[in-house]
């Protein structure tokens, strides 16, 4: 118990009362309060209206939004959405975005720095999107900044946005497939000093962080400095750290490229700089496993591909060596894959391909004075021959520039049956195939040859070959005795050799087309039809 403290006669202290003008001003700020609160109830609804009409009329028809609720806090100077949907109006289903909470208020912190400026909360927000909006939005021709977004901002909440902080967030993009969505989910943003209020004089005065997970499994975290306001586009620095992201989610998109993938998990760390000025892309990392890619050439899409190569090669061009570009690589490795090549043209159909394989590209850049790329390969070659390859390949200057050796021992030839009808016109009962190469262009120079080794190859086998016709079947023999007769003995090995040299004939070709060019031309042209000229001429 609380004994109160008496004077010397033992009374108790007075107590001062409580001055009237005290009471009036609280009195007063009470009423106030009550009044702003009941005005602020009635006004919600035509605040809504009149918000909602003014939006609608700034984004120039294009999308339309629909708010459900709104209110306005007097006390606070506060603005809270709820349920607010935009749509995209050529496909207005699904909506585009749903926001269930948005709310905008003065950013009482920055008052200090003499700053009358905003915040942005907004929560559980989903923006979905599919192809057909997707295509519609690249139809648009309209530039972004004149569509009315930062005005239909302003119409909600008139002041400039100092802070904005996005919790929960998902964002979820569906190609062809509805089944495989792709999709951000627990997505944060945020986002300080956008205005540039404090350290204006630096490149990258606001920071900034995305954190997100990606496609189920993986989570990515993008985490850096920006400048907004930069003209004419936003400035950015940052640090991205993505993991156990599945690429099998991709599928859809890189169907339309004549890729078709199945399974495969990628992590990725980096560093990005973009400015007016420079532009940097810096991954320190890229680990790709397990994971199965086929590229699809067919009549149909031949066309697509010269266009599609004619872009890749102009893009590599702008910006090899450029000095205010920079793309690198510090390490890209690829384990336990499946790559192939399918060829689907003029009835000839196969595919060739490394199973279980594993290459590390390292100090891949677009500038030469960087030094050179190197790659190391290992896997097997059709499922079963060893295959070991290492090259260098330096930025190019004015044509490509590389070294490329490449070793396959001992692969089945039964595995390479559909190339060998369809460049030869025969197949095999047994065998083996191996070749070795050694590539070098500089100077717009090749050299180099490619050799093949053919070793106990066996043409004609009577069960297998029982359904074909007898000119075809005394063919195949033909072919089989020719080989027989090339043995190398006592090794019992066919080898060929075709040298490569001269000046390239198209400098602007990437160096990945000349590869596959040179081998395809030597080996699919050169080396297998040599057999039949022999059965048919007699002559090597």
């Amino acid at each position: 118990m609380v004994e109160e403290h008496r004077d010397a006669a033992g009374r108790a202290p007075r107590r001062l009362p409580v001055p009237r003008w005290l009471l009036w001003v609280l009195g007063i700020c009470a009423g106030l309060a009550l009044v702003l609160y009941i005005v602020s109830v009635f006004i919600d609804e035509p605040l809504r209206r009149l918000t909602e009409k003014k939006v609608n009329r700034d984004l120039k028809g294009a999308y339309t939004v629909h708010l459900k609720k709104m209110h306005l806090a007097l006390i606070g100077l506060s603005v809270t959405l709820k349920d607010l949907t935009v749509v995209q109006q050529a496909h207005p289903d699904p909506p585009v975005a749903r926001i269930p909470y948005l709310k905008a208020s003065i950013h009482w912190r920055e008052i200090l720095s003499g700053q009358l400026v905003g915040e942005l909360d907004i929560d559980d927000a989903k923006l979905h999107v599919n192809l057909s909006q997707l295509k519609s939005e690249a139809q648009n021709k309209t530039p972004v900044k004149q569509r009315g977004w930062q005005q239909a901002v302003e119409d909600i909440y008139p002041l400039k946005i100092n802070l904005l902080s996005l919790k929960n967030a998902s964002v979820t993009y569906i190609d062809q497939d509805p089944n495989r969505p792709l999709t951000l989910s627990h997505l944060t943003i945020s986002a300080d000093n956008i205005r540039n209020i404090h350290l204006p004089d630096k490149v990258f005065p606001s920071p900034f962080r995305l954190e997100t997970d990606v496609f189920g499994t993986g989570h990515g975290v993008v985490e850096g400095k920006a400048n907004f306001l930069a003209e004419p586009t936003p400035a950015v620095k940052a640090h991205l750290d993505f993991r156990k992201v599945p690429l099998d989610y991709v599928k859809p998109v890189l169907a339309r490229e004549n890729v078709a993938i199945d399974g495969g998990m990628m992590r990725a760390t980096g560093d990005i700089e973009y400015t007016a000025k420079t532009q940097i892309a810096n991954l320190k990392e890229v680990a790709v496993s397990g994971l199965k890619a086929d590229y699809f050439h067919t009549d149909r899409t031949a066309a697509l591909e010269k266009e599609r190569a004619e872009k890749v090669k102009k893009t590599a061009k702008e910006v090899s060596n450029k000095p205010q570009v920079l793309i690198s690589v510090d390490r890209f490795s690829l384990t336990g894959s499946n790559l192939g090549m399918v060829n689907d043209t003029g009835g000839k159909r196969y595919r060739v391909f490394f199973s279980n394989l594993d290459f590390e590209l390292t100090n891949f850049s677009n500038q030469f004075s960087r030094g050179p790329a190197k790659a190391t390969l290992r896997g097997k070659f059709m499922g079963s021959g060893d295959t070991s390859a290492t090259g260098d390949f330096r930025a190019e200057k004015k044509a490509p520039d590389f070294d490329l050796y490449l070793k396959i021992n001992n692969t089945q030839l039964t595995s390479m049956n559909d190339l060998l009808r369809a460049y030869g016109n025969f197949d095999v009962a047994a065998g083996t195939f191996s070749l070795v190469t050694e590539l070098h262009a500089r100077h717009n120079q090749l050299t180099g040859y490619i050799k093949p080794f053919f070793k106990d190859m066996k043409v004609y086998d009577k069960r297998k070959d029982k359904e074909k016709s007898l000119f075809h079947k005394l063919y195949e023999m033909l072919i089989g005795g020719v080989a027989k007769l090339l043995e190398n003995r006592p090794r019992q090995q066919v080898a060929t050799k075709a040298e490569l040299s001269g000046p390239l004939s198209s400098p602007q070709t990437s160096t990945l087309q000349i590869i596959v060019q040179l081998v395809k031309n030597a080996f699919f042209k050169a080396i297998l039809p040599t057999f039949e000229r022999q059965v048919t001429t007699g002559k090597p």
